[in-house]
């Protein structure tokens, strides 16, 4: 499989060139085929901006002559699809704010809605999103009546806080509520591909306004009904991704609203306890617990734990990981065992010296075990 810089390459923008020539032959792709000479050494979104820009050279023009084109390519050019729409659509998205008139916005809004099922539009939407909100975000709440799933994705998607790979949207970070609307339409959309958007929509806001997540998500559950194509199931598993967040920093009204408050004084916890005070890099440790219900009422235990990485500074940082969920009954206990890998990953690196893990039960972080890892020099 290729890497993420390789899905825009000099093949790609070769067949972009030769599509948009398809569409306008009186114009020459020139920029563009000395674009696709320059691209090795750039990441995928330094070679979105040079396509983008080499394609807005070669077209010239107003907005809407470069909107004609682009709809003329998806018309009649073979292979107009894929990668190589990321920068067709932010080209669009660029012309339409450089024009600045209500009518090219709206037309370029149309114009992604066509985009979106070749390749989702969600990055050049935060153009437009940036250039007028008000519009844009009005244009994606109809997208949520669309028949077509790809519009209603990206009406969610496109208009989300934290979206990867993306640029930020300063009037969404200053009114979080704004696109409630349009998440409160498509929790119930028949298209699972459209509600994992939204709870990953929620769960991005959740970042920052927790108390607002958490009541969004709380009208949901309670609704009846929830909307056309919807079932209680596909609303709750919708919720727990949309929390998951939320869940790992143990947050009581987000476990409480699915069912795990503080068990308080009713639950005994032994443990966490490990085979060894002592691992290397690439090995691992396994960690035992022992939790009782002393109380007179079941308990529903969301069980995680916490293991505290030593950092470059010398000071420490909590990650937290899912070990298991169960009921136990007035009387019953239950022990509880993970094994915990420190093999080299990507997405962290591992220093020598203490670490810790700690339990998290419905949120209550209980017990310490001390460790040290030992990782060899130079990593």
């Amino acid at each position: 499989m290729p890497f993420a810089d390789e899905m825009i390459d000099r093949g790609t923008t070769v067949d972009l060139a030769d599509a948009l020539e398809t569409a306008a032959p009186g114009i020459p792709a020139i920029r563009l085929r000395e674009a696709a000479e320059t691209l090795a050494p750039l990441s995928l979104r330094e070679r979105v901006d040079v396509l983008r820009e080499a394609m807005l050279l070669d077209l010239g023009g107003s907005f809407t002559e470069l909107a004609a084109v682009v709809r003329t390519a998806i018309r009649v050019a073979p292979g107009f699809t894929g990668w190589m729409i990321w920068p067709v659509s932010t080209a669009v998205s660029d012309s339409a704010a450089a024009d600045g008139s209500p009518s090219a916005t709206d037309d370029a809004l149309d114009l992604l809605t066509e985009l979106t099922g070749l390749l989702t539009s969600e990055f050049a939407l935060r153009i437009l999103l940036r250039h007028d909100l008000d519009r844009t975000l009005a244009k994606a709440l109809e997208w949520t009546a669309s028949e077509d799933e790809h519009v209603r994705r990206l009406a969610s998607e496109g208009t989300r806080p934290y979206l990867p790979w993306a640029v930020r949207v300063p009037g969404l970070a200053a009114e979080p509520g704004r696109t409630l609307p349009i998440l409160d339409r498509l929790h119930g959309d028949p298209s699972e591909y459209v509600r994992r958007s939204v709870a990953n929509h929620l769960n991005d806001l959740s970042r920052d306004h927790p108390e607002l997540v958490v009541s969004t998500a709380a009208g949901w559950l309670g609704a009846s009904g929830g909307g056309s194509g919807t079932t209680t199931g596909t609303t709750d598993k919708l919720v727990r991704h949309a929390l998951r967040t939320l869940l790992k920093r143990g947050d009581p009204a987000a476990l409480a609203l699915l069912g795990y408050p503080d068990p308080g004084e009713a639950l005994e916890v032994d443990g966490p306890h490990l085979d060894r005070d002592r691992v290397e890099k690439g090995g691992s440790i396994e960690l035992r617990a022992t939790v009782r219900n002393t109380g007179e009422e079941p308990v529903r235990l969301m069980i995680d734990y916490l293991i505290h990485h030593a950092t470059a500074a010398g000071t420490q940082s909590s990650k937290a990981f899912k070990l298991t969920t169960l009921t136990l009954g007035p009387g019953q206990e239950r022990a509880v065992r993970k094994s915990h890998s420190f093999r080299p990953i990507t997405t962290r690196r591992y220093y020598s010296g203490p670490h810790a893990v700690t339990l998290q039960i419905n949120g209550v972080v209980s017990g310490r075990q001390d460790f040290h890892l030992d990782v060899p020099a130079g990593g």
